[in-house]
């Protein structure tokens, strides 16, 4: 299974998506921040205790091979709406943590091998771009993931793309 987050109003009708493979995370105005409660890891291990309809994506995480981000680069990092559900995501991933090449992380609560392939879109400077690539970087070394990304001028063009792969 695959999941596709993105902030793009009405994807449906951009993009053909077979609901069986893939896991479509639109924004239906509902989605709370994550408050770090640490609830996640505590109460429900592995699904977030906020009931807002967002409370099972570490549940989708750890079931998926590609985990899609299509969002708009805002100052070298997504959308608000594609971070609150990054951040509400953290559930995939184990309270404890590790330390390896001097750096702490989380450890991997689940064994799914993911790929994490990020899609900005907008007018984006070379520095947004410098830091969307640290940021992408870390959130793959943070999640265990293989990371891509990529950088396009208008959504229609990611369209174009998702079609070619």
């Amino acid at each position: 299974m695959d999941i596709l987050i993105h902030d793009v109003k009405n994807i449906e009708s951009f993009l053909k998506i077979n609901p069986e493979k893939i896991t479509v995370i639109s924004d239906n105005g509902k989605i709370e921040p994550c408050i770090c409660c640490f609830g996640c890891w505590i109460k429900t291990p592995g699904k977030c205790v906020i009931d807002d309809g967002y409370n099972n994506m570490g549940i989708l995480v750890s079931q998926c091979k590609r985990l899609m981000i299509i969002s708009q680069c805002f100052y070298g990092g997504y959308s608000p709406f594609v971070k609150n559900v990054f951040d509400r995501s953290v559930p995939c991933l184990l309270p404890y943590f590790k330390t390896k090449n001097g750096e702490t992380h989380h450890i991997k609560r689940y064994s799914n091998d993911i790929t994490l392939s990020v899609n900005f879109y907008g007018e984006i400077t070379n520095a947004e771009r410098e830091t969307a690539k640290k940021l992408i970087i870390a959130n793959g070394k943070n999640m265990f993931t293989k990371t891509e990304i990529h950088f396009n001028n208008s959504f229609e063009e990611i369209q174009r793309g998702f079609y070619e792969n």
